[in-house]
C-alpha cells in the first residue's frame, strides 16, 4: 500500500522511518501542504496522509478519487480541513488521531497561562539586558482563582486536573455535560455567559464547528471579567482575532496566550523571518507585550509525536486490512461535536 504524506517536517520523517518496516508501506514524503493545485503529488497513492495546514475541500477531494485514492488519514485530531460531506460522496473514509497525548497540549495551555501570569516571556528579555527590574512584572496567586473551561474531552479533564493541583476552582462549558465527571473532578457546568463573567483564566478546548467558529467575538469579550488571560490551543477560528485585538486595547483581556492563529497557515511550521510579514493583523498580534504565540506547538513532544505516527499507520492498516475503522469520522453532526 503506497501512502503520500503531506505538509510533512524533518521530525515526520524520523517518527515514520522508524516504524514503517513494521506496517509494510511504502511512503512518499512532501513539505508542501495538499490542495486542489498539488494534488497531483498524490498520484499512485492508495491513501493521502494530511495534517492541520493542509486542504482537503471538495475539489481536492474529487481529485483524489479521480486518480484512485481510497483513504484520508489525518495526522492530528482536529477535522475541519476535511469536507467530510464530499469524502463521503466519494466514498473515501476519514480517519484521525483523536488523543496522541493530551497531557502534550494540557501542558503546554498551563505553561502560556504561567508565562503571561509571571510575565516570564517580559523578564527573559529584561535580564539579558541587564534590567534586573521588578517593574510590570507583578502576577497573581492561581491559587484560589477561577479557571473557565470550554469543552471537556480529554485534553481539557487533564487541563483540569493540573488546575485543582494548583487549588484553582474550575467551571467549565460543553454541549453535553457529564455529571458523573464533573462530581468526580469537582467541577461545575455553567452556561458561556457565567463562565465568562467568573473566570480568571479561560482556556479553551473545543472544537471548530459552524456552533463555535468565532465563539470569542466583541460579545463574549464583553461579558468577562475585567484582565481575564485567554488561552487558545484548539483552533485558530474560535476566536475572532479583530475582536481580540480590541479587548486586549481596552484592557479588557489582560492576556493572551495563543499556540493557534485563524490564518496560520501561511507562516505556521515554516521560517519566514527573512521576509516582511503581510499579515497586518498577526503583526498587531505580536506587538502586544501581554500576547504570547507559540507556533501549534502544543502536541510536540516526542511522545506525542510517536504515538501520531504509531496511530496514524494502524489506521491506515486497519483500512488496508478491511477492519473496523475506530477512528473514522463521518459527515454526521454527532462526530463534529467531538471534544479535543
Amino acid at each position: 500500500m503506497k501512502i503520500t504524506l503531506f505538509g510533512t517536517q524533518p521530525y515526520d520523517r524520523e517518527s515514520f522511518d522508524r516504524i514503517r518496516d513494521a506496517y509494510g508501506f511504502d511512503i512518499c514524503y512532501h513539505r508542501s501542504h495538499l490542495n486542489a493545485n498539488n494534488v497531483a503529488l498524490a498520484q499512485g497513492s492508495d491513501a493521502v496522509c494530511i495534517f492541520v495546514n493542509d486542504t482537503a475541500d471538495a475539489e481536492t477531494i474529487r481529485q483524489l478519487a479521480g486518480m484512485g485514492v481510497k483513504l484520508i488519514a489525518l495526522r492530528c485530531a482536529g477535522f475541519n480541513n476535511v469536507d467530510l460531506n464530499a469524502a463521503a460522496r466519494y466514498g473515501i473514509p476519514v480517519v484521525r488521531v483523536p488523543a496522541y497525548s493530551p497531557h502534550a497540549v494540557a501542558e503546554h495551555a498551563v505553561a502560556l497561562m504561567l508565562a503571561l501570569n509571571r510575565k516570564i516571556h517580559r523578564a527573559y528579555w529584561r535580564t539579558r539586558d541587564g534590567n534586573f527590574s521588578l517593574h510590570g512584572l507583578m502576577g497573581f496567586d492561581m491559587y484560589g482563582k477561577t479557571a473557565g473551561i470550554v469543552g471537556t474531552g480529554k485534553i481539557a479533564r487533564e487541563l483540569i486536573r493540573i488546575l485543582k493541583g494548583f487549588g484553582m476552582e474550575v467551571v467549565a462549558n460543553d454541549l453535553f455535560p457529564d455529571p458523573q465527571y464533573a462530581a468526580e473532578a469537582g467541577i461545575a457546568y455553567v452556561p458561556l455567559d457565567e463562565l465568562y463573567s467568573r473566570a480568571d483564566i479561560i482556556s479553551l478546548h473545543c472544537p471548530l464547528t459552524d456552533q463555535t467558529r468565532y465563539m470569542i467575538g466583541d460579545v463574549a469579550i464583553s461579558h468577562m471579567k475585567p484582565g481575564v488571560i485567554l488561552i487558545n490551543t484548539g483552533r485558530g477560528q474560535l476566536i475572532h482575532t479583530e475582536a481580540l485585538i480590541d479587548g486586549l486595547k481596552e484592557k479588557k483581556i489582560g492576556a493572551a496566550g495563543l499556540d493557534v492563529y485563524e490564518e496560520e497557515a501561511g507562516y505556521f511550521y515554516e521560517d519566514t523571518s527573512d521576509r516582511i510579514m503581510d499579515d497586518d493583523v498577526l503583526a498587531r498580534l505580536l506587538s502586544f507585550n501581554n500576547v504570547i504565540v507559540t507556533s501549534h506547538q502544543g502536541f510536540f513532544t516526542r511522545e506525542a509525536v510517536d504515538n501520531i505516527a504509531h496511530t496514524t499507520m494502524q489506521n491506515i492498516r486497519d483500512f488496508d486490512e478491511h477492519r473496523h475503522l475506530e477512528n473514522e469520522v463521518r459527515a454526521e453532526p454527532e462526530n463534529a461535536v467531538g471534544q479535543l
